[in-house]
């Protein structure tokens, strides 16, 4: 711990040293935020105040949006802040903290998209049982097992983080801490700690989007069943699924499945699973959802629902 304590802060190199550019970056990730806040809170809100809460779907989308808040709330404010200065320091407590907060809500993240289609695995494959497979004891037991498995996976994670020693140099080349980047900057030999990373964190992401590909290939087999207008509304919920996951995972997978070590082109990547993919999870979720769309109505503005009805 004295070794550890040797270095009290850390300074990220941040996306870009060009000054012009990181004002862009600014202005582009400030209205990202906004947008994405309010929209994880419009579907947060509008389903609460809904009859949609009581479906399993949106029961479940409620706590994705409000996993989206929490977990781009972790990188996002302290990134934008951070374009307008010259310096970018970070302390020692704080870095480790964001590395627990970091993987604890991007682990309840891939837990509940893993309940999210179990839901429609329910829903399409399983229609005649759907009501008592998906009943709000067993949602909420989903919701409950999701907490846990983000508590499991960001536990070692941070232990790993926490024990090791930082004698200097203390420039992490990111914008935010994680794993990789502390493991560069460490001073002893981390190439064991980088393959039991990548085999706790790594192989959980590719084993859930293995699991995940093949339900929704389970579920888009299932499809030719259906009747014509059931196919549609069907395909329509599992293909705004499917995008979000592969705008999760994909990026995910890149950084965490491979040599420990950084590449520059991982801050490009992990803007998609930081900040982009929360950002348009509202948009792909209520783009083509009519009942969303209609909730929405209902909940803001009630005088144009009761006309239209």
């Amino acid at each position: 711990m004295t070794s550890q304590r040797n270095i009290s802060e850390f300074i990220l190199l941040g996306l870009s040293y060009d000054q012009s550019i990181q004002i862009f970056c600014f202005v582009i990730f400030l209205l990202c935020y906004v947008a994405l806040l309010a929209g994880n809170l419009l579907i947060l809100i509008s389903i609460r105040c809904s009859p949609l809460f009581h479906q399993p779907m949106y029961y479940f989308l409620i706590h994705l949006s409000l996993i989206d808040i929490c977990y781009t709330s972790t990188v996002t404010p302290k990134l934008i802040g951070d374009l307008l200065v010259e310096r970018k320091t970070i302390s020692y407590d704080n870095c480790m903290l964001q590395v627990f907060t970091m993987h604890f809500f991007g682990g309840i993240e891939i837990f509940i998209l893993t309940a999210m289609a179990f839901d429609r695995y329910a829903a399409i494959c399983k229609p005649l049982h759907y009501v008592i497979i998906m009943n709000r004891t067993r949602c909420n037991l989903l919701v409950l097992a999701a907490w846990a498995g983000g508590a499991i996976h960001a536990f070692p994670l941070f232990s790993t983080a926490i024990g090791l020693p930082f004698c200097g140099p203390n420039e992490i080349d990111h914008y935010f801490c994680d794993i990789f980047p502390l493991l560069k900057v460490a001073c002893t030999d981390t190439y064991i700690t980088g393959v039991l990373v990548i085999a706790f964190s790594g192989m959980v992401a590719l084993v859930t989007f293995i699991v995940l590909s093949v339900s929704y290939g389970i579920i888009l087999f299932t499809l030719r069943n259906l009747s014509a207008e059931g196919r549609r509304k069907a395909l329509s919920t599992c293909w705004s699924h499917i995008t979000v996951v592969i705008l999760f995972f994909g990026p995910v997978i890149f950084i965490y499945l491979r040599s420990p070590t950084t590449f520059p082109e991982d801050k490009i990547f992990a803007l998609f699973y930081t900040i982009i993919a929360p950002m348009f999870n509202p948009l792909i979720y209520t783009l083509r959802n009519s009942e969303m769309k209609k909730a929405m109505r209902k909940v803001w503005c009630p005088s144009v629902f009761s006309k239209e009805a």
